[in-house]
């Protein structure tokens, strides 16, 4: 599990592709500290496994489906990647709950300063827009944010300075592409209740039933 909250930028410095999957390394520093082969490290929110370790890198195996969900795929090669390890059981929750697996990709549409704030729109397939809610959370490229605003076609997030800076963000422009993490709790909920209203057994309790029992 994550928390959304981005530990360092570092650099997608070689991805060998396959047919379908692909083997990548990144370059960092900080996120190799207590790291050992087998850990989970979110790259751009995406949750990949350490397969090897290096003085100033790690590599990470990418299956077919992480890459026709993601945008990793497009991401240039060297170019900078958001960078978290999973949460020790003893550490503060800072953002909200991110497991790294994306649900799809977005687009930014606009990016509009407001004082000290950046706001972001960005356009999503409405499969995705249905867990996305006013005032709720959504992981950007692994980055825990709060959703200021829903349409039908997009949604609106505002992002503080050292959030911008501090992130991969700082070099996103319009039409740039970010791997949409929706929150989990929604997608528990939303399988729940269709579970519930699938299973539930047909009622034999008629209008007759009732007059002939006494209840009308």
């Amino acid at each position: 599990m994550f928390t959304g909250i981005i530990e360092e930028v570092g650099t997608l410095c070689e991805m060998k592709k396959g047919a379908v999957s692909a083997a990548v390394r990144i370059r960092c520093r900080k996120v190799l500290k207590e790291t050992g082969i087998g850990d989970s490290i979110a790259v751009n929110g995406i949750c990949l496994t350490v397969t090897s370790l290096a003085e100033d890198s790690f590599t990470a195996d990418v299956m077919a489906e992480t890459i026709r969900r993601s945008s990793l795929s497009e991401t240039a090669v060297p170019g900078k990647v958001n960078l978290e390890r999973a949460m020790a059981a003893h550490g503060r929750f800072g953002g909200h709950i991110v497991s790294g697996h994306i649900d799809g990709c977005g687009r930014i549409m606009e990016i509009r300063q407001e004082e000290n704030a950046v706001w972001y729109t960005v356009g999503a397939d409405k499969k995705l827009l249905r867990y996305i809610v006013e005032k709720g959370s959504v992981a950007l490229d692994g980055i825990s944010l709060t959703v200021a605003e829903v349409t039908e076609k997009d949604f609106k997030v505002s992002v503080i300075p050292h959030t911008r800076q501090e992130t991969s963000l700082v070099d996103k422009s319009i039409g740039s592409i970010l791997n949409i993490e929706c929150d989990v709790v929604g997608k528990y909920v939303e399988k729940f209740l269709s579970g519930r209203e699938t299973e539930r057994p047909k009622s034999t309790l008629t209008e007759d039933f009732l007059m002939e029992h006494g209840f009308f």
